[in-house]
C-alpha cells in the first residue's frame, strides 16, 4: 500500500498514518458510543472519532477516557467553537470538522489538532497545507479524485471519510490515503478483529 510522504515528523500524523483506519462512530445514546469505542479498541485499532452527533457525547468522551487510558479519542462533527471548547474541555485529543469552519480553526490555534474537512481542491490543499485534510464526502470523487489531488500535490496528508465500506479501504490506501475514515460499517461486523484484517487485506 502507498505511504504518503508525511514530510517532518509530527506525532499526530504519525499515529493516524499507523491507524491506517478510524471509526467515525455515530450513535443514539452515549452507551452505544462507548460500546463501540471498545469494540474498536479491542479489534486492535489505536484511535476513534467520536461524533457531535451523538446525543450525550461529551458523557461518552468522558467515559471512553477514563475506560481506555493511554488511547486517543478525538471528537467529529466539529461545527462551532462551543463544540470545539466542549471537546477540548472534556479531554479530547483531536478535533475533525466536515469543512472549513475557521473560527473553529482560529479557537483551536494549535492547542490541538484539528483535522478540517472539504470537497473541493482549494478547501483540500489548504487544510492539507495546515496540517491533514478530511476529504468529504470521499464516496462522490472516489479514489480518482484522491490520486487526481495527490497528482498536483505529492505528499498531502489526506484522510478520506464519507460512504467508504470496509471492502475499499484497501483501495483507498493504495491511491495514496494517510488513513481511511469508516463508520457504520465496521460496527455492523459481529468480529471487528477479523473485519479489519481483511479490509487491510493482511
Amino acid at each position: 500500500m502507498s505511504t504518503p510522504d508525511t514530510g517532518p515528523s509530527d506525532p499526530f500524523v504519525d499515529q493516524v498514518r499507523r491507524a491506517r483506519i478510524i471509526p467515525v462512530l455515530r450513535t443514539r445514546t452515549p452507551g452505544a458510543a462507548v460500546a463501540a469505542a471498545g469494540r474498536c479498541f479491542d479489534g486492535g485499532l489505536s484511535v476513534v472519532e467520536l461524533t457531535t452527533t451523538t446525543p450525550g457525547w461529551q458523557e461518552a468522551l468522558a467515559r471512553v477516557r477514563q475506560a481506555h487510558h493511554g488511547r486517543t479519542v478525538g471528537v467529529g462533527t466539529v461545527l462551532s467553537v462551543e463544540h470545539a471548547r466542549q471537546a477540548m474541555e472534556a479531554g479530547a485529543d483531536f478535533l475533525v470538522s466536515p469543512c472549513p469552519v475557521p473560527a473553529v480553526r482560529d479557537h483551536v490555534a494549535g492547542r490541538l489538532p484539528l483535522m478540517e474537512g472539504g470537497m473541493t481542491v482549494a478547501e483540500i490543499l489548504s487544510a492539507a497545507s495546515r496540517g491533514i485534510a478530511k476529504l468529504f464526502p470521499a464516496h462522490v470523487g472516489g479514489t480518482k479524485y484522491l490520486r487526481s489531488l495527490l497528482a498536483i500535490a505529492p505528499g498531502s496528508r489526506i484522510v478520506p471519510t464519507g460512504g467508504i465500506p470496509l471492502r475499499h479501504v484497501a483501495d483507498w490506501l493504495d491511491a495514496g490515503a494517510l488513513a481511511v475514515g469508516v463508520g457504520s460499517d465496521l460496527l455492523a461486523e459481529d468480529d471487528v478483529t477479523v473485519a479489519i484484517r481483511d479490509a487491510l487485506r493482511s
